[in-house]
């Protein structure tokens, strides 16, 4: 039986644990894009801390599917030699490198969410015109401006960004790739209805609503290598009376797999700011949408969204509902997260989760009373 702490195997490529850290958007580049210190101390400090799988957040695949002047990208081999650098530490601490390649669509050209995390008036110097599959706004407060309508030479242009930011990520050493298809970025509004107007082949119909996110795979598969994971992540539901089903992300993880997808990721569509009812403070509320779709579709899945419980996590392994966890902000408030579950689990000899430098010193912790500055992952969680 797996448990959250049982290796995982997907193509040639094993984690040592079913912990995965979310991709998660730091808006602390510079406007080339080009990774820096900061990411390589977060995202290193995430593989120190135990993970088995790194995600480095949505790196853009062009400057204009950045969601801010300062996301990170991947749109030019420029970008290359920074990236290997996160990966390369990554590895030496025994977690597999993760890249999310993606493109804001409407809901790019805002500020970071320090700056009010809004749409950037047309004529600030750092703007640029946002695209989707109509010319409509994603609309609400933060994002009034309409995008410019793709055209057929613009999804053209789209899926060879795609396909080169592949190639990037597996030159920069990243062994493990997301395609991000949900969330109201680019490839979740073509397949949703709440999104997609279109009457051409690229609206419509189910299959019309998933064409640029199946042949923006086919474009991917060629050059990112066969023998490392291919997966994306898909927004099971908005939450909207008008939203694609479940049947539909069935049927499209279905297609995907048929297309060479490896697995997938389960999170929420939001494509709408009218979504109600979403239970944000329910445990792993995405849980029973992942699970069925893992059983109907056949093809290994991960979840994210409110997994911090290490005891429920670990549940959710053991029952097979899914292969994979994603741990967000639990990752930021802990970074040592893994080590705190397999304590909080009493996992044998877990701080072998941990480098060299730390094992002795922890280790002993466990034996003193009273020594203090421990925190979570001390001998009161044990």
């Amino acid at each position: 039986m797996p448990n959250l702490f049982s290796p995982f195997t997907l193509k040639d490529v094993t984690l040592r644990n079913r912990i995965a850290i979310s991709p998660m958007t730091m808006f602390s580049c510079a406007a080339d894009g080009l990774v820096n210190d900061w990411h390589l101390v977060h995202l290193g400090a995430r593989a120190v801390g135990g993970a088995g799988l790194v995600i480095i957040e949505q790196l853009a695949v062009s400057p204009e599917g950045r969601m801010t002047p300062t996301c990170a990208g991947i749109w030019s081999d420029d970008h290359i030699p920074a990236l290997r650098r996160v990966t390369d530490f990554i590895k030496a601490h025994g977690a597999v490198p993760g890249v999310q390649l993606g493109h804001s669509g409407r809901k790019g050209s805002i500020t970071p969410p320090w700056d009010g995390y809004a749409q950037l008036p047309v004529d600030h110097p750092l703007a640029w015109e946002p695209i989707g599959p109509t010319d409509e706004p994603f609309g609400g407060a933060r994002y009034p401006r309409g995008a410019r309508y793709a055209s057929q030479a613009d999804i053209e242009r789209l899926k060879d960004d795609f396909a080169q930011g592949a190639r990037r990520a597996a030159e920069a050493g990243f062994e493990w790739a997301e395609l991000h298809y949900a969330h109201g970025f680019l490839g979740a509004s073509f397949f949703s209805p709440i999104a997609n107007s279109r009457d051409d082949a690229y609206g419509g119909s189910l299959e019309n609503r998933s064409r640029f996110l199946v042949e923006t795979l086919d474009a991917v598969r060629p050059l990112w290598p066969e023998s490392l994971p291919l997966t994306m992540r898909i927004g099971a539901t908005d939450y909207h009376p008008d939203s694609h089903t479940i049947e539909d992300t069935i049927w499209l993880v279905r297609t995907m797999a048929e297309h060479g997808l490896d697995l997938v990721d389960i999170s929420m569509g939001m494509n709408s700011d009218r979504s109600t009812d979403v239970p944000w403070t329910d445990r792993g509320f995405m849980v029973p949408a992942a699970a069925r779709i893992r059983r109907e579709a056949g093809l290994p899945t991960a979840v994210s969204w409110n997994l911090a419980d290490p005891a429920y996590a670990d549940s959710v392994i053991r029952s097979e509902e899914v292969d994979l966890l994603l741990i967000g902000r639990p990752a930021l408030e802990n970074p040592h997260w893994p080590l705190y579950a397999a304590l909080k689990l009493g996992l044998d000899a877990p701080y072998e989760l941990m480098p060299t430098q730390y094992q002795h010193a922890l280790a002993r912790s466990r034996d003193l009373v009273n020594c203090g500055g421990f925190g979570p992952i001390g001998p009161t969680a044990s």
